[in-house]
């Protein structure tokens, strides 16, 4: 090979070369609270008034009342012919509640859930161990995402 084919083979190497080094990938702008987050079922949602929640993990627990919101589910309303997608909320008749937890990880995890009825009846001790999930939303670039969700409904309590 002379000089002309060694030079064209080396710039050849060297446009390709860019192709071996992974682009940078953006992560959204968006921030991730850990924590438990508690779905009441639309079919119990009337018989719950107030919940406290108590999620012990590695020998800490942190307590607080919630604060129930109505839940909501997306529904879709289409596309347009150009592309352009939307989406409206609509009330599912379910509550939400959240417990903040800074430190979750993916060890196993107790919560115990106690309420009260609009009459003020105690609402039954719901206890369970659950094991929180991680997981990469957003690509392995962007970090993991380690969540835990609880749902209560008249049969007690379990993960989603």
């Amino acid at each position: 090979m002379g000089r002309i084919g060694l030079a064209l083979t080396l710039a050849g190497t060297a446009a390709l070369l860019p192709g071996c080094f992974a682009e940078p990938v953006a992560c959204p702008a968006i921030g991730h609270v850990a924590g438990v987050s508690l779905a009441v079922a639309a079919d119990y949602a009337d018989d719950v008034a107030s919940l406290r929640l108590k999620a012990c993990q590695d020998g800490i627990c942190t307590e607080k009342d919630l604060m129930l919101n109505p839940g909501a589910t997306a529904v879709d309303q289409g596309c347009t012919p150009d592309g352009v997608c939307s989406a409206t909320s609509s009330p599912d008749g379910t509550l939400q509640g959240f417990l903040e937890l800074p430190a979750l990880s993916e060890s196993p995890l107790q919560a115990t859930v106690t309420g009260t009825s609009p009459a003020g009846i105690a609402l039954p001790l719901r206890t369970l161990t659950i094991t929180p999930t991680g997981d990469y939303p957003y690509g392995e670039q962007c970090g993991r995402v380690i969540s835990a969700a609880l749902t209560l409904d008249e049969e007690g309590l379990r993960q989603r």
